[in-house]
């Protein structure tokens, strides 16, 4: 659980507990009022337990102050926030590999994926030696412990999940994605060979969105969509899990919408090995 979610969480429990000394009622009292253990009093007021919102209602009401109420769950609404943003700071404290793990567990549990990538190759899709300049490249930009070997380990064996008969791959990857290069040469013209021999895979569906294509909407930002269940946004400084229904139908409309303007089989092939050509390699 990360830092900044216990802590709101805490700050919450605090307040519960400052509503129950002021309305003069003893835990076991309130437990009695609420219908529940005293237990749970304590866990709540303490930052153990998650309060539901018809605990905060219930609380407001026992406590004699039902004008609270409103305060009480917009501070849950606040903790909540706190659990769908997760800093990358917090998140790669101890390197890469963490992050990865939890990587290989999602996709395991996922029968159907989507993505999009704006201006790298997707994970499941990368080259070791196209994984691992990313994974350097990121650790010192962030100025974490490099644990890039066990990261591009996780990495490769996330992509087993690609020869699962069981799941589906849709991505789309813009163009710019083809040329925009942080690694040495020889190793983005073995990145785009992969690519370029994924594309009619079964159970892999890749769109390359071309420059100069008609957009109903721009590509803004990457977003990868599991399942129906989740949607995960990588930012510079955090990403959010989205698991709103809400949320999930907008990223499926984008998907969507990009996807009607992406070029697949032999034409994303072409744009693939032009990209290849520019590197003007053997």
């Amino acid at each position: 659980m990360s830092t900044d979610y216990q802590t709101a969480r805490e700050a919450l429990g605090a307040r519960l507990r400052e509503l129950r000394t002021e309305a003069g009622l003893e835990g076991r009292v309130l437990a009695a009022k609420l219908g529940c253990q005293p237990s749970k009093v304590s866990r709540l007021q303490n930052g153990k337990q998650t309060p539901t919102a018809t605990d905060l209602t219930a609380w407001a009401l026992a406590c004699g102050q039902p004008d609270v109420e409103a305060e009480l769950q917009g501070l849950r609404a606040g903790l909540e926030m706190k659990q769908r943003h997760r800093s990358w700071r917090r998140q790669l404290a101890g390197g890469h590999r963490g992050r990865q793990e939890i990587a290989v567990r999602q996709s395991e549990a996922t029968k159907a994926i989507r993505g999009l990538e704006v201006s790298r190759v997707p994970g499941l899709f990368q080259t070791p030696e196209y994984a691992r300049v990313i994974f350097d490249a990121n650790a010192e930009f962030r100025g974490i412990t490099p644990t890039t070997e066990a990261a591009v380990e996780a990495r490769m064996r996330r992509q087993e999940v690609l020869y699962d008969p069981e799941k589906s791959f849709r991505f789309l990857v813009c163009e710019a994605a083809l040329y925009h290069r942080s690694c040495p040469a020889d190793v983005m013209a073995e990145q785009l060979d992969r690519l370029y021999n994924l594309v009619g895979q079964r159970r892999i569906e890749l769109g390359i969105l071309p420059f100069g294509a008609q957009l109903r909407r721009t590509a803004p930002h990457a977003f990868w969509i599991y399942d129906r269940r989740l949607v995960i946004v990588e930012t510079i400084s955090e990403e959010l899990w989205l698991n709103g229904e809400d949320d999930i139908q907008l990223y499926e409309r984008a998907w969507d919408w990009l996807a009607e303007s992406a070029e697949y089989g032999a034409t994303a092939r072409r744009l693939i090995g032009r990209a290849r050509a520019s590197l003007d390699l053997p």
